[in-house]
């Protein structure tokens, strides 16, 4: 009992983290709430294994992350084709109609990202260090680094277009 209430905890306390892979990897809610369970189940399957070697939203990420692109690559094999549907914004007390409009914008490029560029975006705007997308995604820091910029300069065109 004590197990499933650490690890309700944990989940909780990270669901952004899900939350946001989630919301970039799929294309409507319904696959989003999918892919959701999908994580979470994933994590109860490797919660024992969790060693604390790195951070719990460290060792969370890679985890949805691998979900996200297990289930990806399935999708990619069925051939299925949805059209991509506007990120989900959540109100605050400080809507701000400009900055969520420039947020989508922001989103629907990096969604038509490949899958690691998209993931390193993701984690990138979640406040991630190099060092730490690093370990999450495999490459070495200054990989990461060089990715990003490129990335960078990549949807800075793309935006800049429109």
């Amino acid at each position: 009992m004590q197990k499933e209430a650490e690890f309700i905890r944990i989940v909780k306390e990270n669901e952004g983290v899900i939350f946001k892979i989630t919301t970039m990897y799929t294309d409507n809610r319904d696959d989003q709430k999918d892919l959701y369970q999908d994580v979470v189940y994933q994590l109860w399957k490797s919660f024992d294994s969790f060693r604390g070697e790195s951070k719990i939203s460290t060792w969370m990420y890679r985890i949805a992350l691998n979900t996200a692109l297990t289930r990806l690559r399935k999708s990619k094999r069925m051939g299925n084709q949805i059209p991509i549907n506007r990120v989900i914004m959540q109100q605050t007390e400080n809507y701000d109609p400009e900055f969520e409009l420039r947020l989508q914008l922001l989103y629907s490029h990096i969604k038509r990202l490949n899958v690691l560029e998209k993931g390193l975006m993701l984690l990138l705007l979640e406040g991630k260090k190099y060092d730490e997308i690093a370990e999450i995604t495999g490459l070495s820091p200054s990989n990461v680094g060089t990715r990003i910029s490129r990335i960078k300069q990549k949807l800075k065109k793309q935006i800049v277009k429109k």
